[in-house]
């Protein structure tokens, strides 16, 4: 006997949980396969690593019933500013300030620690009728005929399903199963990411300062402590992640500045390369992507999650529209409609960080100039500032009903 569900979804981090709980919550049943096991995804231990979660992708983990078991341990991001400058030069004097007093809807987005939403995602699972999660497999082979689509694990269950969805990362089985390919470069930046504490409070403030060799990012987590995302070329990147941890601080400390006093780190170091990779089509026969097995972006604009959750807002609507209406939810025609609502989107800002990138990741004088009389510019205009920091709260673009907090 094969186990049978509506959908089957592969990767158990945080888009496929989402997915699972938007499409259970509107009568599908679906089984999700994770490589992990369950302890291992809700491991308490502090390492640093963090999301910065636009106000529409709260609004989706609410609406889904994550947000109340992570907002306790959630840090609201009220303003955030944009500079541009050196290592131990200081700030521009040209730069862009968002103040969430402008925006009636509230903070533009909040930081979460990986450790809680993981936790808050197996919680909320369990809490869900019509969620089977099998742990520790890894999917061998896949198959979609007319009907359906059949998925055999590494521990030789099978299972079947209208619908399989890949929310299995960057170098996704799922996707590399179904012939999909993927198009993208490499930026020669690695991002060196960690926690510190620091002796003055940061107000909820999130920084993001450019340097030629990459920016570095700074976001306010809960107490005086912020999450660091700090790019740098690959070599360099290297040699640092290298240093004892005293070395480590002593490469920072001109990055950082002294604004918010003495610094120190707080949990592991983690490095990640940092590239463009998007995949040639997000459906299949049978077969959807989300989150990273679609499209990975540089982590300039924080907007690796908060794609992926309109994937998943994307994708559940389109589902349970087509369920609904009495369709074949695998059919090909359903699933490109989520491809042509996501696809243009997601190229879209795939162009723009990846622009961003190359027009602030260098030390060109003209350019340099130019960018730097651009953030003051913006930041002088209330209606272009307002419409930025509209995009960084998720709010603009053709938005799914979860992400508005509407029910599907």
């Amino acid at each position: 006997m094969k186990n049978i569900s509506d959908i089957l979804i592969v990767g158990g981090g945080l888009n496929g949980p989402a997915l699972a709980l938007a499409l259970a919550q509107t009568g599908h049943s679906v089984t999700i396969v994770d490589a992990l096991q369950p302890e291992q995804q809700a491991e308490d231990d502090f390492d640093g690593r963090g999301y910065a979660l636009a106000l529409a992708s709260q609004r989706l983990l609410q609406r889904i019933g994550v947000w109340q078991h992570v907002a306790d341990h959630a840090q609201s991001m009220l303003d955030i500013k944009v500079t541009d400058g050196h290592a131990g030069q200081g700030p521009s004097p040209f730069f862009l300030h968002f103040d969430h007093t402008e925006l009636e809807e509230g903070p533009m987005g909040y930081m979460v620690e990986d450790r809680f939403l993981r936790r808050a995602f197996q919680k909320a699972m369990s809490e869900t009728p019509g969620i089977s999660r099998i742990n520790g497999r890894k999917v061998l082979s896949q198959a979609s005929d007319a009907n359906a689509v059949d998925v055999t694990l590494d521990d030789g269950t099978e299972l079947r399903g209208r619908v399989l969805v890949g929310a299995d990362g960057r170098r996704s089985g799922t996707a590399q199963r179904a012939g999909i390919k993927r198009t993208g470069w490499d930026y020669g930046q690695t991002a060196l990411v960690c926690a510190i504490h620091h002796e003055k409070a940061h107000n909820g403030v999130a920084h993001q300062f450019f340097m030629p060799a990459g920016p570095l990012a700074i976001l306010p987590l809960p107490g005086n402590m912020s999450s660091i995302v700090w790019s740098e070329r690959t070599e360099t990147a290297k040699a640092i992640h290298a240093l004892d941890d005293q070395s480590y601080l002593q490469a920072l400390r001109p990055r950082f500045g002294d604004f918010l006093g003495e610094i120190s780190l707080a949990g592991k170091r983690f490095t990640y390369p940092l590239g463009l990779s998007l995949a040639n089509s997000f459906v299949a026969p049978r077969l959807a992507l989300v989150g990273d097995a679609a499209h990975g972006m540089h982590p300039i604009a924080g907007q690796g999650l908060n794609a992926g959750l309109r994937d998943v807002g994307a994708l559940a609507e389109v589902l349970t529209e087509a369920t609904r209406r009495g369709e074949d939810i695998g059919a090909l025609p359903v699933l490109e409609r989520y491809q042509q609502w996501r696809r243009f989107d997601t190229a879209t800002l795939a162009a723009a960080t990846d622009a961003f990138n190359r027009l602030f990741s260098n030390d060109n004088p003209v350019l340099r100039l130019g960018r730097d009389l651009g953030l003051g510019l913006a930041g002088a205009i209330p209606g272009l500032r307002r419409n930025f920091m509209r995009e960084a709260a998720g709010l603009t673009g053709d938005l799914p009903k979860l992400l508005k907090g509407e029910m599907i």
